[in-house]
């Protein structure tokens, strides 16, 4: 084996210089790919001119796009085929091509409709939203799949698409959402194929979805709509979360300390709507589902 080459001082204090400004320059990347400014696509296209890009690890990569993290970054990586200490300047055009379409979502522009994500803290009233808005024909609300038991008054297929922790992997693994993320003990997730099929008959989608998988989405889909919806005032969220009978005083007391991390997540959104009348947030979200198309 070759001995590495010996170094004067000032070559290693070279080296040591550039080796910072790298990471310095890789850290402002992922940054930018974590609030949605760079995609994927974009990052693979930098690296052919850009050397410290192109010596990123993949799994950094993939680990610094909002709602990925670490494991499941691993799991993208073997499910693609590609190594978890594959550099990006090593990736295979067929890798390429793979991660780019992990990460972006096909749409003919011409014939599809808005694509409108719901978020919020919790109690803040997204689902009965979500349920008036049912009520318009021309747009449609996507049903979420969860890991979490049914409560008593809600059905399978309506409120939610019910899933064994097994099923939910299996569908990770077989690229069947459009988003998916851990919430209060629970996995929560979008179908892909369905919100597809919706758009392109030309409908409005909704989706009422927690904040991770609200960033996801607009790191996939970059023209979503995405709005925080907020209560009239804090006193009245924490009436409504304290009101649940189905929670306990310790849950209840976790939920109001999710809610005010939740509440300062607001200026990542496109539009805020205060839920003071729900007749008044449904007209809004219809007016910007239709200028968008307009």
């Amino acid at each position: 084996m070759r001995k590495p080459p010996v170094l004067t001082e000032a070559e290693r204090a070279a080296a040591l210089a550039k080796a910072r400004i790298s990471r310095s320059h890789r850290a402002k990347i992922k940054a930018e790919v974590k609030t949605g400014n760079l995609t994927v696509e974009q990052i693979l296209d930098l690296a052919g001119s850009d050397d410290a890009i192109a010596k990123m690890r993949v799994s950094e990569l993939l680990e610094s796009i909002s709602g990925v993290g670490k494991v499941r970054a691993i799991a993208i990586l073997d499910r693609l085929g590609i190594s978890r200490t594959r550099r990006i300047m090593g990736l295979g055009h067929h890798q390429r091509g793979a991660l780019i379409k992990e990460f972006a979502i096909p749409r003919d522009k011409m014939h599809d409709g808005s694509l409108v994500v719901l978020s919020g803290p919790g109690g803040v009233g997204k689902s009965t939203v979500s349920k008036e808005i049912r009520e318009h024909d021309d747009f449609w609300v996507s049903v979420s799949a969860t890991t979490r038991k049914p409560r008593h008054n809600e059905t399978h297929g309506v409120d939610y698409i019910y899933m064994s922790d097994e099923e939910f992997d299996r569908a990770i693994t077989n690229g069947f959402f459009l988003e998916w993320a851990a919430f209060a003990g629970a996995r929560y997730g979008t179908p892909k194929q369905s919100v597809l099929d919706a758009l392109s008959q030309g409908k409005d989608v909704l989706l009422e979805i927690d904040i991770e998988g609200a960033k996801q989405v607009k790191m996939n889909w970059p023209d979503a709509i995405l709005v925080f919806l907020e209560p009239p005032s804090w006193e009245e969220l924490v009436s409504r979360l304290e009101g649940r009978a189905t929670d306990s005083a310790e849950r209840r007391a976790e939920r109001l300390a999710l809610a005010q991390d939740e509440m300062a997540q607001s200026p990542f959104f496109d539009h805020i709507l205060v839920n003071d009348q729900v007749d008044h947030v449904v007209a809004s979200l219809i007016r910007l589902a239709h200028s968008q198309r307009s």
